[in-house]
Order: C-alpha cells, then structure tokens, then sequence
C-alpha cells in the first residue's frame, strides 16, 4: 500500500512525541504501508537510527523534519515561528535538509531552532514541503489576517519548492482544523495547488492520549489539573489506519492519493559505513603510509634506547612489521597519525596524558607512535585483541588526558582540522522505571510520599522495568492491585517508559571530518556552547565519520600535580615513562591495603582482596584490576586465584602446551587474550580467528557456539590433542569467557594504579595533597582523603592567608589546607590574596590585609569565611576579635589607602603611617582587639560553616578508638550496601529539617555525618518522639539504623575508574537514637592493640602499666603483626580493662597511634 503517515513525531520529538521507532515500524508494517516517516520538530535526532530500522522491516523510510520558519531574519530575536514540514526525496533533499536543521541551531536558535525564508531558498532542492499544522504559516495567517493573506504565502511557498509544495489536511477533528480544511481545499482547486491528507501523529493508539497528555506536562513540568497549560484539545492524534484516514477524506480522495505520489517521489538511499579520515598534514611527496611507517620505525629505535631487559630486539622488529602490515593493508595510516598527532601534542605542552586505555595498549606501533606507554611484548599483549585481518570495525583508540586540561586538546583539533570539521558526539537519556514513576507521579499531582514509596519498590537494577517489577516485587504488585491511583500512576509510566527524554553532549566523544561535518550529518549547539552531532556514538560510526574518545581522568591530575609538589619542595621526581615496576615500598603499601586515592584500587572490597593477595609483581595487579568485577567475585575466581598464588591451592594446567599461557595466572582463564592464545596453540585458529572465537563466546550464541566448538575440536584433533580434554577445555573456555577481560586494558590501568601507589609511598605528603586538591569542592571526599592522610600520620595544617595557595600545598612534609577550600572564597579573592603576597611579602596584619586585597573581590563574606576557617590565625587575634572587628578594620583600610593615594604625605607623616601599619594583630588600636575566643563547640561549627568539615578537632574524636572497637558502619561504607541492610552508625546531627506528618506528628529528615561522610537520616514519628532532645544536644549519637535507597548518583563527568558506589548517595531510617558515650560505657567488645613482631620490650612493659592502671570489664587482645601474616593474642583475664578516654591517650602516645 503506497499510503503512509508523511507528517509523524516520534519519542525524538522530545517530550513531545510518544511513538518508538520499533514500534512505528512494526505497526506500518500491520497497516500495510510500503514506505514510513518521521518529522519531529526542529531535529533529526532519530534520522538514522529510523532509516536503519525501516530497512530491518523492509519498509521505504521517508526522513523528514517539522523546521521552525521565523518571518524575520533567523538571527534575530523574535517571538513568532511557524512549523513547516520538510522531506528529503532524495539524497541531495537530504543533505539539503540537514544544512536546514543545522543552521537552525547554529545560527538561528531564540527558544527554538528556527530558519528563514532565506535559507529556506538557499537549500530547497530536493525537498517537499508540507504546510504543516495549525501552527503553520499559512494557518496563522488566514486566521489572524484572513484569506487573502493565506493565499499569498501559499504563494510564496510554490514558488520556492514549485510542484513540490502541499496544502497539508489533517484529521484530527478539531473545530479550527476542519475550517482550515475547507479552505485550503478551496485554495487547492482555485489556485492548482496539491493537497495532502496527514494526521499530525504523536502517539501510536488511541487510548495513548492521556499518556501522551501527560508527557505534555512532564516537559512542561506543570500539573494535569492545572487550568493554564499547554494541551492537545483533541485525542485523534494517534497513528491511525489507513482505513480511517479513507473515511475521513472521502470528500477529498486526492489529498491521500498525492500521499502515494509523494511516496513514490521519495527514494532515498543513504551510502554508509565508507570510512572519512580527517586529512593529516604531510610533508611534500610523501605518502600516508610512507609517513606512517617511517615516524613507528623511528619510535621504536627510540624505545628500545630505554628498555634495557630487551635481549633480543628481533622480536620487537618483527612484530612491527606485522603491525604495519595489516595496518596498512586495512588503510588505517591516517586514523593512526591523527591519534599520535594529538597525543603528542599535549604531551608537549605537558598535558598529562594516560598510558593507555583499552586493546590500543596491544599494538606495538601504538606505543612506538607515543600514543600507549606500555610495552605490549613485555606483558605479553596481543595486538590482534585490538586489530587484525578479520576484523571488519574501524579501530577504537581511547585516550585520557588530564581532566583540567581536556578541553585544550579538543581546542587543538578543533583549530587543526578546521571548527566545521569537528564535533562533539550527542547522547540520550531515557525515561527508566524509577525516573518515569516519579514524572508521572508529579504530572498527575500525586502525593509526593506514595510516589515515593512506589519509586522506592522498584528494585535498583541496571535493566529493570517497570513490568518486571511487576513480577518480582509482591508489595508492588498488591499496591497496583489495589489502589486504583496506584494502578493509573504505573499503567502511564510503562506507556512512557524507555522513550527519549533529553539530549546532551556525550563525556568522552569527539568526531572529526575530512570536510565541514554538516556535509555528513546535522548538528545542534549544546549547553555550553560546544557544537554536537545530533546522531548518537553508533550512529556517527555508520555514517562513516571517525570517532575519538577523549576522557578526562582526574587520576592524571593528581599524578602531575604530585611531581609539581615534590619538585617545588626540592626533591628530585622519577621519570614515570621509566619507573622501576618491582618497588619495595610501593607493594608493601598494597599489601597493607593502604590505598586511599590509588586508581582503581580504593573500595573497602578492594583493599580486603589486597590484603590477602599481597601482590609481589605487576602482573599481580593487572590481575587484580582484571580480577575484581561481580562475575569473578561471585563466582569464586577470586579466592581460588588467591588461594592458588600462595599454594594453598595447587596449580594445574589442563594440558601441558598450556602452561606458558595460563602461567602468570596460577592457572586460572582469567584474560580475553588467553582464549585467543588456547585456540591457537591448540586448535590451530589465527589469534585474528581466536578474536572471532573470544567474541562469540561472550554473546553466547548457541548456532555460532555450535559452528566454533566443531572448528575447535578438529583444529584440536589434527594437533593430537585427546577429544575428551579438547572438549574439557573448550567448555572450560566458554565458562571463563563470561568472566574474561581485556588484558591489555587491564595492564594499561594497571599502570596508572602502580604510579599512583608509587607516588604515595614515595612523595605521601605530596600525593594526599594533590588528592584533597582534585575534591576541593566536595566536602565528604576532602574528609574522607584528610581522614587518610591522618592515619598515615601526616599533619594537616590549618587553611593560612600568609602560607596558604588555592590548593592544598607541602610544608616540611605536612599538609597546608587549600584556601579553595573555604567555601564562598572564589578563585579571583584567592589569586588577589596570594599574589599580593608573592609579590610584596606576608601580612603584618588584619588592617595590613585589608588594605593591600583588592576588597572588591575579597568581600566582607570572603573575610568572614577566612576567619571562621582559622586562616586568619597567623594574626594572632582571636577569630571571635577578628569577626567583630570587620567593619572598623575594612573602614580603615579604605581611609589610609585613600590618604595614601590622594594625598601627598611629609616624611614624618609617612612614618607615622608606617608604624601605625605595622601594628600585629588587627593592625588597628581598637575595643575588639581584646576581645576573647569563641568556645570550642562554637569554633568548631564556624570551621564546618566555612570549610565543610571540622578541621581543630572533630566532635566524634574523643571517641575514635571506641568506634574502631564497636565495629561499626561508616558512612562511606554504607554506600556499599544494599537497601535495607541493618547498620550501626555513629555520627553527629549537622542539621535537620521538622515535617508534620498526614497524623500531625512530628518527624524530621536530619543531616548526619561521621569521620567520613554526611547522609539524610529520616526520623520517623515514633522514634522523634523518644530522641528528640538528644538530636538538640549537639552530642555524638549512636543511631541504629537502616539502609533506605540511593537517591541518584553525584556527576562524575565520565571519569573512568570512578567507582559506582563512590557516587552513590546513600539515605538512612533511624530505628533507634542513644548517644555514643552511653553506648560505649555499656559495652564489652574485646579492645584490640596492633604491635609489630619486633616491637620493643620496653613498649610490652609500659603497656602492662597502663592495663594495671585501668583495670575493668573488658577483654584486651594483641594483635602481633609480621611482613606476611599475623597472630592475635587473647590476654589472661586478669588483664581487664577499662577503656576510658584517658587510656586510650596513654596508649596512643605509646603506640605512636597505630591503635
């Protein structure tokens, strides 16, 4: 059937469309429609991904955009704007068609990308023009200035797209439609002008209005109820048959027969998946591939300069060449001179670049060109895991660089390759099951609590939906049964479940052409201004347009700014291209699990596997980082690789010509790389084949398996091996192969893990700083990073004005807190702050202070927040004296740099000035001067005010050991868990917020937090009543408590090595409340005392002291530490103690806190 919908809006629509794509094909397919289309509203987001689906379901795809058409010019501000609907007939309509949609946003974007008639004549050829809606320009116009008037713009449209512009008839049973469709009727017969039948589809059945109506809302983030908002006044919006469209234009049977003939007119085939380098600068008469393999030749010749365990450096030249080969025979030259072209660039400009990320760390060229640091021979990587003969894709060469200096990078390209020729890559989010449940819940004005609650039901799984939860939540499930709002609430959900809800710019993605990027696909302007491709990652890829993936690692930061620190303070820096793998001091910092800010290697789980692996080798970590994933852990691979390393477990091999392969991992599969190598050493595969084998096991295709394991097993069979240990093995094979990683990523992180470990047992004070300085703005990571540097026993020195820099520094191996870190303290208050004292020496004092900052950017907040923060202790004035004293002092200082500068001064007066100046303290003889310290409690909640944590001391302090002894849960742990864990937590109330509830109880949601970070604790009615005046008393609390939800996720912007549970934030219910030192008296937990194997018999002595000294109730035990193992003792009974706070001091200052 020739009939379609030519005037459709798809979830790409954004918020506005309801119609998947699957879903659109599939139902033009049951009508029986030759061709399908779309036209969402000023993009073409879905083009591709629409037309490749159309394809799939042998259906004509008809790509088309409803454009936004200004009266005035495009770039211009101004309110009106008509919809047009525009289809590509052909391939010049549609490249065509994207100039239109691009300009729009490029150049004529006011609220929505708009075009002019300008442009509009500019790039007509090839397309159809429909007159759209009632929003349309003709439309408005009869019905705001009459016929005359509509007539002439239809008149001017013929004469910009001649016999492919139409009159567009709608069937949506509108009073207003079916006015203008008589007129425009009229028009067609008088004025020979074709018309055409549409529906204006934006839902796909009938009964989808009233989820379509509250997708409305959701965009429009208003409320169903609500009198004043944006609506659809009719329900006949839906992708209606073909019969109905029939029905409805029987009086005019032509409007659908020019839908045929538009159809017919429409025959676009897109050529894709044709590769379109950017173009690489060469040097005069040479080639790409000349250039190619004479900069890899020379890398190598300067690589093997410093690989000094090289013996025989045939095998690098070989392998080389066979890189080079099938690189070149592949015709990826170009894709490789463009990658170390930039790569070398920011090396140059001494932005930190990574190792290596993914297969690329496989190739031997890639680390001759520059573009990986990690010798792929050495660690036995496999360049065809990256590439090879078989492989049909494009390679993928993902790089990291700095976070801070990213943007530099992609500034480069940009100005290299020309700014129409490189792009950022766009992504989509979608509605998921929890998200959709709480849009719809506020569209339909439900009560925030229910919403709440059955958001809260839906499991936290990566997949899930809301159908699914259905099924596997019993208390879901009653609910929908049951409460008819609850049923109407997740009916609409599910409606909208999945569609697309927003666009954004991609973390990682940048895309570069050989030519300007609109020549291949369209693009829109994002958030910040950067230009984006509204075709997602895989889409960009069919187009044909080469993708380079560039992230920004924070890790790379601290790395860099750890050198810049260690070389400010004078200490010479290693080489990190260079650096030894096999460092004494840095694997006995991972055996100790003491990995605080040590990439990849930071979780609670991780330092556990640490310690009992006790890593000796690299090839231990990269193990580990292949190691530690759900599967492997669950599976038990862990502590059978574990149990295997230290021979508890004996290493088998299940054949001989394994053991070279399997060898490096006691014998377990643990690497995608090893399958490869099984295949070919006893199956006969090419690794390229094995690539194929290692691919195949992981989709678990049953008919492909099937294919492979006969190739397995006469590959094996010709090679003598046994059919019973072939199949042993190739089941073996498929087992692990769930659980196999990627080598080579694997080693390149693996790196990046052993230099951040490296840095921190070698330069510790240097590292925590860098560390605290790339979270300076998130306050729960500075404490938890502090909270590391103190028990490695560094000191951390209070925020200074006259010492101070925005980042955390190094002073005599302690840490100087960061004037960044003061809160509402901007960057330009800090530069004027320091580089007034670089250049004229330190402040004398308050009054000294105030009148050399430019107080236009050091503000009275910025002075309040530097003295509650303790930087302004040097002055040696109470901070209560300084604060009181704000006013008087900054007076002053305006009064003397204004004598100083308009007037002109003897050299008696201007001694005088001097003197007064040089006052200490507030620098000014004034009442406040004398005036006394704040309390402590009150100093300590000014430092948190100001700094977001308690830097003095710490509320909780008194009580630390205790806390160690009770075995309690952190608040950073409790991110570890899963809902509705039962915890233990100590931590004091910040903050808290007093509800009423729907019975007239009190409760509260508090802000709590411990050593290592805040949470929401809800406080139910109940348990409010019972603890209310210990949550007034500003005392440590000992909360019982339960694991509510994750309630989202903190940005991370990409950063790979982040773990998920390192951005969860966590909320709390309170079951009990009783405060901490209550708690504590109460309790008898054993009190236990780390001692090293050596310690000092004189330490034994004083220890038996204090335990005489404290007798009491409760067991002591010794924990007896050696290099490999330790022992713990349980003392005789007469050894009781009584854990008290001054014992703890006694035996603090004896073990040197290693309690």
């Amino acid at each position: 059937m020739s009939f379609t919908h030519l005037h459709c809006h798809t979830e790409y629509s954004l918020l506005d469309g309801a119609i998947r794509l699957k879903d659109l094909c599939a139902r033009s397919k049951d009508y029986g429609f030759d061709a399908v289309c779309i036209s969402d509203h000023g993009n073409l987001f879905g083009a591709l991904t629409f037309y490749l689906l159309a394809k799939d379901y042998e259906l004509k795809p008809i790509i088309g955009c409803e454009v936004y058409l200004t009266p005035g010019k495009m770039e211009e501000k101004g309110p009106d704007r008509f919809h047009l609907v525009l289809l590509a007939k052909n391939e010049l309509g549609y490249k065509n068609l994207i100039k239109l949609v691009t300009l729009g946003w490029r150049k004529g974007f006011y609220y929505k990308p708009r075009i002019d008639k300008t442009v509009l004549k500019q790039y007509s050829e090839g397309l159809i023009a429909l007159s759209a809606c009632l929003n349309g320009e003709i439309q408005a116009a009869y019905f705001k200035f009459g016929p005359d008037r509509a007539i002439q713009i239809a008149q001017e449209y013929v004469q910009i797209f001649k016999d492919d512009f139409y009159l567009e008839m709608q069937a949506n049973d509108l009073k207003e439609q079916q006015e203008i469709n008589e007129f425009l009727y009229e028009v067609s017969k008088k004025y020979n002008i074709p018309v055409v039948g549409t529906n204006d589809c934006h839902y796909l059945d009938k009964d989808d209005a009233e989820a379509h109506d509250v997708l409305l809302c959701i965009q429009t983030n208003a409320k169903v109820d609500d009198r004043k908002r944006m609506r659809f006044e009719t329900k006949e919006l839906y992708f209606k048959s073909p019969e109905e469209m029939e029905s409805y234009f029987s009086f005019c049977p032509e409007a659908l027969k020019n839908v045929e003939r538009i159809v017919e007119q429409c025959n676009l085939e897109l050529k894709l998946g044709t590769p379109h380098f950017p173009c690489y600068d060469l040097p005069k008469g040479i080639t790409l591939e000349e250039e190619f393999i004479k900069l890899a030749k020379q890398g190598l010749k300067k690589r093997l300069q410093y690989l000094d365990y090289v013996q025989d450096e045939k095998v690098y030249w070989d392998r080389l060449e066979l890189e080079l080969d099938i690189i070149c025979q592949k015709g990826f030259p170009g894709y490789f001179l463009i990658v170390q072209d930039f790569i070398n660039w920011a090396k140059a400009q001494d932005i930190p670049v990574g190792p290596g990320r993914g297969s690329a760390a496989g190739s031997l060229v890639a680390y001759s060109l520059g573009i990986t640091n990690l010798d792929p021979i050495r660690y036995n990587l496999l360049f065809e895991r990256f590439l090879n003969v078989e492989r049909m894709s494009l390679p993928d060469i993902d790089v990291d660089f700095c976070f801070e200096r990213r943007d530099e990078v992609i500034q480069y390209v940009t100005e290299k390759y020309g700014k129409d020729n490189v792009a950022q890559i766009t992504t989509f989010g979608t509605m998921k099951a929890k998200a959709a449940v709480r849009d719809v819940g506020r569209a339909l004005g439900l009560k925030l609590s229910l919403v709440d609650k059955i958001a809260k039901l839906i499991p936290d799984e990566g997949k899930i939906t809301i159908k699914k939860a259905l099924e596997i939540e019993p208390d879901l499930q009653k609910l929908f049964e049951t409460s008819e709002e609850v049923q109407k609430l997740l009916t609409i959900a599910q409606k909208l479940e999945g569609l697309a809800r927003h666009a954004s710019t991609h973390a990682a993605g940048i895309v570069i052409s050989d030519k300007p990027m609109w020549e291949y696909l369209p693009l829109y302007t994002g958030k910040k201004g950067e230009v984006v491709t509204q075709y997602d990652m895989k889409r960009v890829e069919k187009v044909g347009l080469i993708k380079f993936d560039f992230l920004g690692l924070k890790t790379l930061t601290v790395i860099s700014n750890t050198l810049k620190l260690a070389q400010k303070n004078g200490k010479k820096i290693p080489d990190l291209d260079t650096l030894p793998l096999n460092d004494n001091k840095t694997f006995e910092l991972l055996c100790k699990g003491q990995t605080d800010g040590v990439f990849q290697l930071e979780s609670s789980g991780m330092r556990k596997v640490l310690q009992d692996l006790r890593p000796s080798c690299f090839e231990d970590i990269i193990a580990l980082l292949a190691l530690y994933r759900p599967g492997p852990i669950q599976s038990g691979m862990v502590a059978d690789f574990i149990d295997r390393k230290h021979g508890k477990k004996e290493v088998k091999y299940p054949h001989p010509d394994l053991e070279n392969i399997l060898k490096e991992t006691y014998g377990v599969i643990l690497y995608q790389e090893q399958v490869m190598q099984i295949a070919s050493v006893l199956a006969n595969y090419s690794l390229g084949d094995g690539d194929i084998l290692r691919r195949a096991m992981g989709k678990k295709d049953p008919a492909v398996m099937a294919k492979q394991r006969s190739k397995f097993l006469e590959g094996a069979r010709k090679k003598g091996v046994e059919e019973e240990t072939a199949e042993y093995i190739f089941d073996l094979m498929e087992k692990f192969a769930g659980y196999g990683f990627n080598k080579s990523h694997s080693a390149a992180y693996a790196l990046v893990s052993y230099q951040t470990a490296y840095l921190k047992a070698h330069f510790p004070a240097e590292f925590m700083s860098a560390l605290i300085t790339s979270e300076v703005h998130n306050s729960d990571k500075v404490v938890m990073h502090l909270n590391a540097a103190k028990e490695m026993g560094l000191e951390i020195l209070p925020p200074d004005v006259n010492k101070s820099f925005f980042y955390f520094s190094v002073e005599n191996e302690k840490i100087r807190f960061g004037l960044g870190a003061i809160k509402n303290v901007g960057i330009s208050a800090i530069d004027s702050i320091v580089n007034e004292r670089e250049k004229n020496g330190p402040f004398s004092s308050f009054l000294d202070f105030c009148r050399r900052v430019n107080l236009r950017k050091v503000t009275k907040r910025v002075l309040e927040m530097l003295i509650k923060s303790g930087a302004m202790d040097c002055f040696g004035c109470s901070r209560k004296s300084l604060l009181e004293s704000i006013d008087k002092v900054v007076a002053e200082a305006h009064k003397k740099n204004k004598i100083k500068n308009c007037l002109q001064k003897s050299l008696l007066g201007m001694d005088n000035f001097k003197e007064e100046c040089n006052l200490s303290g507030l620098g000014i003889d004034i009442p406040e001067k004398d005036i006394k310290e704040f309390s402590e409690k009150e100093k300590l909640r000014f430092e948190k005010e100001s700094l977001g944590l308690y830097l003095s001391g710490h509320p909780l302090l008194p009580y630390k050991n205790d806390l160690t002894r009770l075995s309690l849960t952190t608040i950073e742990d409790c991110k570890k868990l899963a809902p509705n864990t039962k915890v233990n937590v100590s931590a004091i109330c910040v903050g808290k917020k007093i509800h009423v509830n729907k019975k007239g109880q009190k409760m509260a949601f508090c802000q709590i937090e411990d050593f290592t970070a805040s949470c929401e604790l809800v406080v139910f009615a109940k348990i409010f009543e019972e603890s209310v005046n210990l949550l007034e008393q500003d005392e440590p609390l000992f909360i019982e408590a339960r694991i509510s939800s994750y309630e989202g996720q903190e940005q991370n912007n990409g950063e790979e090595g982040v773990t998920e549970e390192a951005n969860k934030v966590v909320k709390l219910i309170a079951d009990k409340i009783t405060l901490i030192k209550d708690v504590i008296t109460r309790n008898q937990e054993p009190v236990t005392l780390n001692l090293s194997l050596d310690s000092d018999v004189m330490v034994v002595d004083q220890l038996k002291n204090i335990f005489s000294k404290y007798q009491g109730n409760t067991e002591i035990r010794l924990r007896i530490n050696s290099k490999d193992s330790y022992c713990i003792l349980h003392l005789n009974p007469i050894w009781r103690i009584n854990p008290c706070t001054e014992f703890w001091n006694e035996v603090n200052s004896i073990l040197k806190m290693e309690v």
